[in-house]
């Protein structure tokens, strides 16, 4: 059970410094300070490989739990276990501590990278605004040139067609 506490423990805290990073990130984007955010999101990369790491050791003790305990490792979630460990209320408690720490650190870790994902969804949606502005911009009406058959044979006047096209 130690180690589980512990490992749950790494955890939290490898989600704090998650949090930590996805806060620092959100002024980042409004300001589209394009250098700090690859930063910011290299460092996270960095945090995402050790939470996975620290994910498999708890997917082993679990599993060495579930030996012991002589049960299907699919039936031990953590408050599963939590419920096994009311003989012994000491380790029950710093489980329950642990588990109720990382709950929260990972809902909001998730509350965060949504208004993240918000922001840069904007930051998007205005880069294309801008681009169909700016090829709008560009092009100039049609000239009133009729072929015999009175079909149109004008061409847009400055519109150079070697440009990027958004819709392509």
């Amino acid at each position: 059970m130690e180690n589980l506490i512990t490992v749950l423990g790494s955890l939290c805290d490898e989600y704090d410094n998650l949090l930590e990073l996805s806060t620092k990130k959100k002024p980042v984007i409004i300001s589209g300070d394009l250098q700090e955010l690859s930063k910011i999101t290299d460092e996270e990369q960095i945090v995402a490989s050790r939470i996975n790491n620290l994910d498999n050791k708890r997917r082993e003790v679990i599993q060495d739990i579930a030996n012991v305990v002589n049960r299907d490792v699919e039936d031990l979630i953590l408050t599963n276990i939590i419920q096994m460990l009311e003989p012994r209320p000491v380790e029950q408690q710093k489980l329950a501590k642990v588990y109720d720490r990382l709950k929260n650190v990972v809902h909001r870790v998730r509350t965060i990278n949504e208004q993240n994902r918000d922001l840069i969804l904007n930051a998007l949606e205005m880069i294309e605004f801008d681009i169909n502005m700016f090829q709008a911009m560009k092009a100039a009406p049609e000239t009133a040139n009729y072929n015999r058959g009175a079909y149109s044979a004008g061409s847009v006047i400055g519109v150079n067609k070697s440009g990027f096209d958004a819709k392509q």
